[in-house]
C-alpha cells in the first residue's frame, strides 16, 4: 500500500470514528446528559428525589411536552411554528369566557381555535409558499392580540371544577397532566413511525421537492402537521388553565415556543427536518425543566438560566450540523 493510501486509510477511519461519535451524541446525548443530571441534583439536594418534587416537575413539564411534540412535526417537515405561545394564549382565553355553557364545550372550543390558527398557518406555507419562519411569526403577533382582546388583556379566574381537576388532580400519583402528555407522547410516536403519513412528513423534511415528484401529498400533510400543533398547543393551554386556576392572555405560553424548539433540538431531532425523535423532545423538554428548577433552587439567577438554554441550543444544532454535513 502507498504512503497515500495510507493516509487516506487513516483521514476515513478518523472521519468514520467522528461520525460514530456526532450520532451517539445526537442519539442518546439528552439521554445522557439527563442522567447526570439527575445524579449531580440528588447530590446537592437529598429531597431532589422526592415524590413531591417530581410531582411539581412533571406539572410544570407536561404543557411544554405536549407543545414540543408538535413543534417536532412541525420541525420534522423543515418547518418551525412560532405561533405555538400564543395559541396556547388564545385558548385559555376562551375557557372563561364559554365555561359557563359547560367545560365540554369550552375545551372543545379551545381545541378547535387551535386547530384553526394551525390550518391558517399550514395554509400560509404549504398553499401560499411563505415561509414558516415568517407565516407563523405573523401568526404569533395576531393571536396573541386576539387573545388579549378577548378578555380585555387581564387575568380572569376560572373556578370550574372539571378544568381545575385536569391541572391539579393526580391519578395513581402522578399528575393528570402528565398522563395526558404521555398519551399524546404514544399517539405522536406511532403517528411518526408506524402511519403512511408518519413516512409521508420525515420524507418531506428530507427532500420535498423529490416528495412532490413522487407523488406524495406534500400540502396536505403540511398543513396537517401544522393543525396538530395549534391542537396540542390549544390542549397545553387549557391544562395551563387549569393549573393555575386562571386565563391570563398576556403572559400564558409566553416564550413557549423557545423551550418547545429547545426540547426538539436538544432532543436530537435536527432543524434540517427529514426526522422527528419523540422520546429524545420528551426527554429534551424534561432536561430543560429540571435544569432550570436545580439553578432556580441554588438561587441562579434567571437570565443565567437563559444562557444555559442558549448553549445547549448551539451544541445540539452544532452535533446536528456537523453529522449532517458527513
Amino acid at each position: 500500500m502507498t504512503a497515500a493510501a495510507v493516509i487516506e486509510s487513516v483521514d476515513a477511519d478518523g472521519a468514520g470514528a467522528r461520525d460514530r461519535i456526532l450520532d451517539l451524541a445526537q442519539r442518546y446525548g439528552v439521554y445522557a446528559a439527563l442522567v447526570v443530571l439527575v445524579a449531580v441534583a440528588t447530590a446537592m439536594n437529598s429531597d431532589f428525589m422526592s415524590a413531591s418534587n417530581w410531582r411539581v416537575q412533571l406539572f410544570q413539564t407536561a404543557p411544554t411536552v405536549l407543545v414540543a411534540l408538535g413543534m417536532a412535526l412541525v420541525i420534522g417537515t423543515e418547518g418551525v411554528d412560532l405561533s405555538v405561545g400564543a395559541t396556547i394564549a388564545l385558548a385559555a382565553s376562551v375557557i372563561p369566557l364559554y365555561i359557563g355553557y359547560g367545560p365540554a364545550p369550552a375545551i372543545v372550543l379551545a381545541l378547535l381555535l387551535g386547530a384553526a390558527a394551525g390550518l391558517v398557518g399550514g395554509s400560509m406555507v404549504a398553499f401560499a409558499g411563505v415561509q414558516p419562519i415568517v407565516a407563523t411569526l405573523s401568526l404569533m403577533i395576531g393571536l396573541r392580540g386576539l387573545a388579549e382582546l378577548l378578555n380585555g388583556a387581564a387575568a380572569k379566574p376560572v373556578e370550574d371544577t372539571t378544568i381545575l381537576n385536569l391541572g391539579e388532580q393526580n391519578l395513581a400519583g402522578v399528575p393528570l397532566m402528565a398522563w395526558i402528555a404521555l398519551a399524546a407522547t404514544g399517539a405522536v410516536a406511532y403517528t411518526v413511525r408506524r402511519t403512511t403519513f408518519g413516512r409521508q412528513l420525515v420524507a418531506i423534511g428530507d427532500n420535498k421537492r423529490a416528495s412532490l415528484l413522487a407523488g406524495l401529498p406534500v400540502r396536505r400533510v403540511l398543513v396537517t402537521v401544522y393543525v396538530l400543533s395549534g391542537i396540542l398547543s390549544a390542549l397545553a393551554g387549557v391544562l395551563i388553565v387549569g393549573h393555575g386556576a386562571e386565563a391570563d392572555p398576556a403572559n400564558q405560553g409566553l416564550n413557549m415556543e423557545l423551550s418547545a424548539i429547545t426540547a426538539v433540538v436538544v432532543g436530537g431531532t435536527p432543524l434540517a427536518g427529514g426526522r422527528v425523535r419523540v422520546l429524545g423532545t420528551v426527554a429534551g423538554a424534561m432536561f430543560m425543566q429540571l435544569a432550570s428548577a436545580v439553578l432556580i433552587q441554588h438561587n441562579v439567577p434567571t437570565s443565567t438560566t437563559q444562557i444555559v438554554e442558549a448553549v445547549l441550543i448551539c451544541l445540539a444544532v452544532y452535533v446536528s450540523r456537523e453529522r449532517g454535513t458527513r
